[in-house]
């Protein structure tokens, strides 16, 4: 794991992330503000950014979280799969999801899908990353933090293989060689 470490490209440094969250949180505060949100972390990748919004978001909230993935320690996708499903009721509420990065967004659309299923007023995606996709995603996000190239990331919640969630900074693999 540390040579993947060592030959991975630093894609953005903690400041920049820092100061990207606090303008997140900015543009989310005034969607929200006065709505008495229910803010859900979608697990394992959201985890950081959620911590990190909660702590700059300065109005009434409720907070929950989900576990829905496609990855399971793995670099490709397979069919999304529940492995908690939420337990605040969000029936007439607005929610926001908040995600690490939008790629394909197969496993946001589906947590989107079950919060309109189970009632919520509206329902905003709040993520750190949306890859640059030549096709447009399933689903969009209303707050992006950054924008990265479609390229496999890791780091500040994002996992390769189950580790290195906990760097502050972001990377991305390094470039396959032909």
């Amino acid at each position: 794991m540390q040579q993947v470490l060592a030959d991975a490209e630093l894609l953005f440094h903690r400041r920049d992330i820092d100061h990207a969250v606090d303008q997140l949180a900015v543009r989310i505060s005034v969607e929200f503000y006065e709505r008495n949100p229910l803010v859900v972390c979608v697990m394992n990748g959201g985890v950081s950014l959620t911590a990190d919004l909660l702590h700059r978001l300065h109005f009434p909230l409720q907070f929950d979280y989900v576990h829905a993935t496609r990855y399971r320690n793995s670099t490709e996708g397979a069919a999304v799969e529940w492995l908690r499903e939420p337990s605040v009721d969000c029936r007439g509420r607005a929610v926001l999801i908040v995600d690490d990065i939008l790629d394909e967004g197969v496993t946001l659309a589906a947590v989107v899908q079950r919060f309109r299923e189970q009632g919520a007023s509206s329902v905003k995606c709040a993520v750190l990353l949306r890859k640059q996709l030549a096709r447009p995603p399933q689903v969009t996000a209303d707050f992006v933090a950054l924008e990265c190239p479609d390229r496999y990331v890791f780091g500040r919640g994002m996992d390769y293989q189950g580790y290195w969630r906990n760097l502050s900074d972001i990377y991305a693999l390094k470039a396959a060689t032909p």
